[in-house]
């Protein structure tokens, strides 16, 4: 890691600084307190714990606080930005013939790990798994066993949509935003994972020839999904069924998450400042100014120079230099969000009384 001075960002002047601080306030609020973690990370330091609480007293200008208290670090080599937003769709409470798909609730015999992952039939390694007879743990089933097959401890339904098409998607994103017929509206927060590893169906779609890569969107997968057949045991199905991942909900009527969907630290995600980052590799809290072109106002890349923090994580966001970047609700932003996968180049704003100790 290289360090630099902050003049030497590409871009940072053109940045609104202060939507960065009052967003990283919202995590230094809840890591200052040391408030419980929807999907836990590596732990703040305390030079990151002392920054937060600086922010949380500070009411002079946004760059002077992080020039003050951050030094930025180059990250090597380029990095990898991808998009992700919040689905908003037509459910129902109640099943009926147009909405016949189940949103599942948390199981309760479900159990997150998150030091000690146990090994599937294949090898692999499981970060959840389900309570077994005597109080030990078994792997949880996979998407398929779960749509397609009762046992014991299945989770009951919370809400209906119309397709599997619409859940998988939703699924991916991690939350929801669900119409109702009565005009009213609901929210579905990610609530847990049977643990299996993530396969990007849309992957599989362009290796397979089904789809060109510079062709594939989201309206695409979703065609194209449709078009192979959702019924039992047509390819369109099965095809979803090759993400052995699956992703529980819960109904949510949080006000915290009527501003936004909840990421994995457990605050609400603001749009173009919140991004996804390995949990594994850094802390959530943790600013990250990311700077290239690429497509975040429409179809084609412009430039990109953003001080964003790290607020939330997902399964297939692996290794230092990698984010998930939150667009925001509704098909505009699940437009952009799909069309983004565009190196760029990180720097990570350490605190600089952590930065000396490396």
């Amino acid at each position: 890691m290289e360090p630099l001075e902050f003049d030497s960002l590409p871009g940072l002047s053109l940045d609104d600084l202060e939507e960065s601080l009052r967003v990283f306030r919202r995590s230094a609020a809840l890591f200052c307190g040391n408030a419980a973690q929807l999907r836990p990370a590596c732990p703040p330091s305390h030079a990151l714990i002392a920054a937060g609480r600086a922010a949380l007293a500070h009411d002079g200008d946004a760059a002077g606080f992080f020039r003050r208290r951050f030094e930025p670090v180059r990250l090597a080599g380029r990095g990898f930005l991808t998009g992700y937003y919040e689905p908003e769709v037509e459910a129902r409470l109640t099943p009926d013939a147009e909405f016949p798909t189940p949103v599942l609730g948390r199981p309760d015999d479900l159990v997150t790990l998150n030091e000690a992952p146990i090994r599937g039939a294949g090898g692999e390694a499981l970060t959840s798994a389900r309570c077994g007879v005597g109080g030990g743990l078994a792997p949880y089933p996979e998407r398929r066993i779960i749509e397609e097959h009762a046992y014991d401890g299945k989770p009951a339904a919370i809400a209906y949509l119309r397709d599997r098409v619409e859940l998988f998607l939703i699924q991916v994103q991690g939350s929801a935003r669900l119409r109702l017929a009565d005009g009213r509206s609901a929210t579905l927060t990610y609530d847990g994972r049977n643990g299996h590893p993530y396969t990007s169906i849309g992957r599989l779609l362009i290796a397979r020839g089904a789809v060109p890569e510079h062709e594939m969107s989201l309206a695409r997968l979703k065609a194209t999904l449709r078009d192979m057949g959702l019924g039992p045991d047509e390819p369109g199905r099965r095809l979803m069924q090759e993400n052995k991942s699956y992703v529980f909900f819960r109904l949510d009527d949080d006000p915290e998450r009527g501003r936004g969907p909840i990421g994995g630290q457990g605050c609400a995600l603001t749009p173009l400042r919140s991004i996804a980052v390995d949990r594994t590799r850094w802390s959530y809290g943790l600013p990250f100014f990311i700077s290239g072109r690429i497509p975040w106002e429409g179809a084609a890349p412009t430039p990109f120079a953003r001080l964003m923090i790290a607020q939330d994580t997902g399964s297939a966001i692996l290794g230092e230099a990698r984010a998930d970047v939150y667009f925001g609700s509704g098909d505009c932003a699940g437009n952009l969000a799909g069309g983004l996968r565009h190196e760029a180049d990180f720097f990570v704003l350490l605190p600089r009384s952590e930065l000396t100790r490396r």
